[in-house]
């Protein structure tokens, strides 16, 4: 069966490493710099995306030139919004946009009924509180993070974690400029990964790892909602930003469904017309 080609960039590379397993040699290591074609004639139904940085600047409000593009994938497609944050969060973000969306990595569900948009669905996980500050301590003391601002962890009412190295009030310019490669946050990653091993854990924002019970995140998320929606697996197709290893996108490509890698969220319209020429 021909699949849509996997990575559709514009001057854009993907890596393709194993998150939280073995490391990939560099020879292992799977560069696009060029935007491939579309393959024809692969059928797809469903179109998830992510939000910050592919469609929006950061924690921005949609802007027009991207909302008119979703208007015509809307047109050809069903649209499913995916973000690591809150579902009414995105929901305002979006400016009220009407599209289904699975926020907290899938533990919100909402939904478009009679025209309304609707949270269906809220899951809170339960948080052994005590046992996450000593394991995040134990990174600050043996790494030298044991300088933060506000408190060392936040811990959401939904059961996700913000672990931020620089603590929950940092001053701006100090997060921007802490870790803008995030090179000290992958050079930890792994470790991370197995101590908090019943979480999924992500690069988050400029200074954290956030971390989602362990099953809750995107790719399970997306195919939870297509199982309960009649879609099979190679009848979606995922837009995003974030697919190397430790970013919040990247359960996505590990899963093995289709998606399109956006480096620039300005490019999200040309990004999107092989879907909309596609019969």
């Amino acid at each position: 069966m021909k699949t849509v080609t996997r990575t559709l960039a514009i001057a854009a590379a993907i890596i393709a490493a194993v998150s939280c397993g073995p490391k990939k040699t560099s020879a292992e290591i799977e560069l696009t710099k060029t935007a491939p074609a579309f393959t024809a004639g692969a059928h797809k139904k469903l179109v998830a995306m992510d939000l910050d940085a592919t469609l929006t600047q950061h924690k921005t409000p949609l802007e027009d030139a991207n909302r008119e593009a979703l208007d015509r994938l809307g047109e050809k497609y069903a649209l499913l919004m995916v973000g690591g944050g809150g579902a009414e969060r995105i929901h305002r973000q979006m400016n009220d946009y009407p599209i289904d969306v699975l926020g907290n990595y899938g533990m919100q569900e909402a939904r478009v009924i009679d025209g309304e948009w609707k949270l269906i669905r809220s899951d809170v996980a339960p948080v052994d509180s005590a046992a996450i500050m000593e394991k995040c301590q134990h990174f600050r003391d043996k790494y030298g993070f044991t300088k933060y601002y506000g408190d060392p962890v936040e811990f959401h009412q939904s059961g996700m974690i913000t672990f931020g190295l620089l603590g929950t009030k940092a001053p701006s310019e100090e997060k921007l400029a802490f870790d803008p490669d995030k090179s000290k946050r992958r050079a930890i990653y792994r470790e991370v990964c197995e101590a908090f091993s019943d979480y999924s854990v992500f690069i988050g924002g400029s200074t954290s790892f956030d971390l989602a019970p362990k099953q809750y995140n995107k790719y399970d998320a997306i195919m939870r909602f297509a199982a309960q929606n009649g879609y099979a697996k190679d009848e979606i197709i995922f837009i995003g930003d974030d697919l190397e290893d430790g970013g919040n996108d990247s359960h996505v490509r590990l899963g093995g469904l289709d998606y399109i890698y956006v480096h620039d969220y300005h490019d999200f319209p040309q990004l999107i017309e092989p879907l909309l020429r596609a019969e």
